[in-house]
């Protein structure tokens, strides 16, 4: 018997995987991306491995984009997060999952009540009638007690009994069960979703009032320091060395539209528009010159172009920020 879990990374998506292996079911974590959550997915292997499964991840970028995060159904939290659409989502695609990996049914560290948007009973329903999961084969292990029995419950795959009845905020049992289990490593509570931020869900409508928002431009919004210049061009600087190179990893990619500020001096990494005004384009180089070591006039280059730019202080980049 195999069963598939809804992967997060986090403690509650440990505890269903172990609370399920330990009943003698093979479990593969799915990790499926959508571009806002977690990107360390060799740590995320390592705690799906702790919990007793294999991994896998599944990205959904593209399809999450048109189909969930651009129309949802059931509408937005507090930022652009729309909950109930994106775990009914995730469910569907791993139902889809069941044959091609020989498992039988799909768990999630879903717990009652926990979170205020998408784990309450009505909710749960919602996200249910969203996955079409009509032969009841989604099981919540950790709250299992509390909601009606499931297809592997009726049937006898797993024993009703030795599932849990957690429900609400509070993670108190959470954290006795991380011991009995002997987790060594777990994040507290899981988190890690960008869309949950007010911040982000302001860069994603800036975004798109301008361009058509894709996958490879999501990735790009969370990295960087994120500017819109005066007449309309986007600009980024990076926020350390690490941040930096990962955004030069991205300009090879055919659907980013920018294109680097090159100053021959030691600093941020600054993309700008590859069509920007010339105006735009001095007042981005002076900017891309604050933000180097040894910050003074100097001569920059972009696009093939030459452009002599006066540094300015780094303040005046807070006049463009989208936050």
């Amino acid at each position: 018997m195999k069963a598939l879990a809804l992967f997060s990374g986090g403690l509650d998506s440990m505890l269903s995987i172990s609370t399920i292996v330990k009943q003698g079911i093979e479990v593969e974590a799915i990790f499926i991306s959508t571009g806002f959550g977690p990107l360390n997915t060799e740590l995320l292997k390592r705690r799906a491995n702790m919990a007793g499964a294999s991994f896998r991840v599944v990205d959904i970028c593209d399809k999450y984009l048109q189909d969930v995060l651009l129309n949802p159904k059931y509408g937005y939290g507090k930022a652009i997060n729309p909950c109930i659409d994106c775990h009914g989502y995730m469910f569907k695609v791993a139902l889809s999952m069941l044959d091609d990996l020989n498992a039988s049914f799909v768990i999630s560290g879903e717990v009652l009540g926990q979170r205020p948007m998408s784990q309450r009973a009505q909710a749960l329903k919602s996200v249910e009638k969203l996955s079409e999961d009509k032969e009841n084969k989604i099981l919540r292990p950790l709250s299992a007690k509390l909601l009606p029995p499931t297809l592997p419950e009726i049937n006898g795959w797993v024993d009703r009994e030795k599932l849990l009845d957690f429900s609400g905020r509070g993670r108190t049992r959470q954290m006795e069960l991380a011991k009995i289990y002997g987790y060594s490593d777990y994040e507290s509570p899981a988190g890690g979703c960008l869309l949950t931020l007010e911040a982000f869900k302001n860069k994603i409508i800036d975004y798109i009032k301008f361009n058509k928002l894709d996958s490879s431009n999501a990735k790009l919004l969370r990295l960087g320091r994120h500017l819109r210049l005066p007449n309309g061009a986007k600009m980024i600087i990076s926020r350390n060395e690490t941040e930096g190179n990962a955004i030069l990893e991205m300009l090879d990619d055919k659907n980013i539209k920018m294109s680097e500020i090159i100053t021959n001096k030691i600093g941020a990494i600054s993309l700008l528009d590859n069509n920007a005004s010339d105006d735009d384009i001095k007042l981005a180089c002076s900017l891309a010159l604050a933000y180097t070591k040894n910050p003074n006039d100097g001569e920059c280059k972009f696009n093939n172009k030459i452009i002599n730019a006066k540094s300015v202080d780094k303040s005046l980049a807070q006049k463009y920020f989208i936050v």
